[in-house]
């Protein structure tokens, strides 16, 4: 009905009358945008952008029109900022990628293990831990959280709850044990408020306790965690202690007290510094080996790698988890640093600065991958140092960041060695055959995390990039990822373990790289030296306790 209606009308009306109407009328519509075109290109104020908004959609308008006249290039600003978010959103959403890789192949081929060897697909266990399991569940519980893989969050939660067991008759690594397993435990008892976490870490930090039971109050190295019987390696110059390993029990025992209401946690760790603070120090140094028994220095070695490493770090870190209040710690790293620019920094004839190792006043001209942490570590402490030594230790971590990057830069793979030497006309280059490995370590990548964080120069994302793509290409393999035996060789062979500490620090690091600051923002948090995050306690506002934020 309603189609012959229209058929009824057309027949009324004249169809040559109509099309002339119509044309008339188009005329009139066309000629009067025109009009308005011209006006609004000779009358109106910048009526350039104005048309290329109406014709093009540009940016650019709509960000002037919200950021005044002068921004005049703010809407290619724009532009990138929205390419550049969409970039690191891709190179976040990788580094989960890698996660799941690592956790699901040692879910499938080690779960409960230690560790997981990843070339011959079955579990691997060091003997660092003693007989405790799960090393890579408990290192990994704070990185599968911030990553947001809750289930995965879940399963390891439930594995920790029916499985960990710390009653072994066995000897374990003080020093390993409480940065991955207490450190681990912390981290996820403060993130998640999971009760087992607290209990679990409690529980291992009461059964570490024995190891103090010596003539000085400094650790020994190795505990029995069923006797309480501890000794020190028998390598380490007459017996000694290492600085490394009981310099870096601070910040987990502080949070021991914190959680337990024990105090003995604290006051075992604040004695260290007492026994420290009498002693001469050889030019204002630490040696690395130090005498339980008699409370004298071993062999006058000092390093800011392996051997001495995280006791500097625990200083700084000390001080800022105590929302600065612990002007001691404070005192010990700056004084310390002070000693280790005048004694062991050094800048070679290429131009680049090391930190070169101290035997007996003799310096030995090599920097290991352990050591490049501690650009990110001067970083942090930057801003803490006397208002005139700010900027240039800004400037002293980015030229480390940047010797440790070249490490990277001069192998075949794009990975580091382990370690690498500045004599004999070679520079930044391992030349030892047993320094020229890659067991997928975090350092370099800690230290452009915190130069990124600190600088927002881009460099260190591209760095950061740069060292994902060559795990990819030479670590990555079936069942997970594996260190290499020869990052010079353009087809290394593999070491066939995928250390816990790749899980715990290199991917949360890579992670952290590429995402906001306010994720885990660096003045709330402090990384243990395992990458596990602890909470700042804030200093008292009234005469309650301590509250942790």
């Amino acid at each position: 009905a309603g189609r012959r209606k229209g058929e009824k009308c057309q027949k009324s009306a004249s169809p040559t009358s109509f099309r002339l109407t119509e044309k008339f009328i188009l005329l009139l519509v066309f000629s009067a945008f025109i009009t308005l075109c011209f006006g609004a290109i000779f009358f109106l104020p910048d009526s350039s952008k104005l048309l290329s908004g109406v014709f093009f959609h540009s940016s650019a308008v709509e960000t002037n029109t919200r950021t005044g006249p002068d921004s005049s290039d703010s809407g290619s600003a724009g532009n990138d900022e929205r390419v550049l978010a969409k970039i690191r959103k891709d190179h976040e959403k990788a580094l989960i990628e890698m996660m799941k890789h690592a956790w699901d192949s040692y879910r499938r081929y080690a779960w409960g293990s230690n560790e997981l060897r990843p070339v011959s697909k079955q579990g691997h266990s060091s003997n660092l831990f003693g007989s405790i399991k799960g090393a890579t569940i408990v290192d990994a519980l704070d990185t599968l959280y911030i990553m947001e893989m809750f289930e995965d969050f879940d399963a390891a939660t439930d594995w920790v709850e029916k499985n960990l067991d710390f009653s072994v008759n066995a000897e374990v690594s003080v020093f390993e044990v409480n940065i991955r397993f207490v450190g681990g435990l912390l981290s996820a008892y403060y993130l998640s408020g999971k009760e087992v976490f607290r209990r679990k870490a409690v529980e291992l930090g009461e059964k570490l306790l024995p190891a103090f039971k010596t003539p000085t109050g400094i650790p020994w190295g190795l505990l029995n965690l069923k006797s309480g019987i501890g000794r020190n390696w028998p390598w380490a110059s007459g017996g000694s202690s290492i600085l490394a390993e009981y310099g870096t029990l601070h910040l987990e025992f502080m949070h021991l007290s914190k959680l337990s209401g024990n105090p003995e946690f604290a006051q075992k760790v604040m004695n260290i510094r007492k026994v420290l603070n009498r002693l001469d120090k050889p030019q204002g140094l630490y040696p690395n080996y130090l005498n339980p028994n008699s409370g004298q220095w071993g062999q006058h070695h000092v390093t800011v790698g392996g051997l001495g490493d995280s006791f500097y770090e625990y200083l700084l870190k000390a001080w800022l988890m105590s929302d600065r209040t612990d002007e001691e710690g404070k005192k010990m790293y700056y004084d310390a640093l002070q000693a280790i620019e005048t004694n062991l920094i050094r800048k070679s004839s290429g131009g680049f600065t090391y930190i070169a190792e101290w035997k007996g006043g003799l310096l030995e001209h090599k920097m290991g991958h352990l050591t490049c942490f501690a650009g990110g570590m001067i970083a942090l402490g930057a801003d803490g140092a006397p208002s005139d030594k700010t900027g240039h230790q800004m400037e002293l971590a980015a030229e480390i960041a940047r010797t440790c990057h070249e490490s990277y830069a001069r192998t075949a793979t794009k990975l580091g060695p382990e370690g690498f030497r500045f004599d004999g006309g070679v520079e930044a280059i391992a030349t030892r055959q047993n320094e020229k490995y890659f067991i997928l370590r975090p350092e370099v990548i800690e230290t452009y995390m915190y130069m990124w964080r600190f600088t927002h120069d881009p460099k260190y994302r591209e760095w950061g990039w740069e060292a994902v793509q060559a795990l990819e290409q030479y670590c990555k393999v079936e069942g997970g990822y594996s260190g290499v035996r020869d990052v010079y060789a353009s087809s290394p062979s593999h070491d066939d373990v995928q250390q816990s500490f790749y899980l715990a620090e290199t991917l949360k690091y890579l992670y952290l790289l590429f995402s906001d600051d306010d994720h885990l923002p660096l003045d709330h948090w402090v990384f243990n030296t395992e990458a596990h995050p602890l909470p700042v306690i804030k200093k008292d506002k009234t005469d309650r306790p301590n509250e942790v934020e």
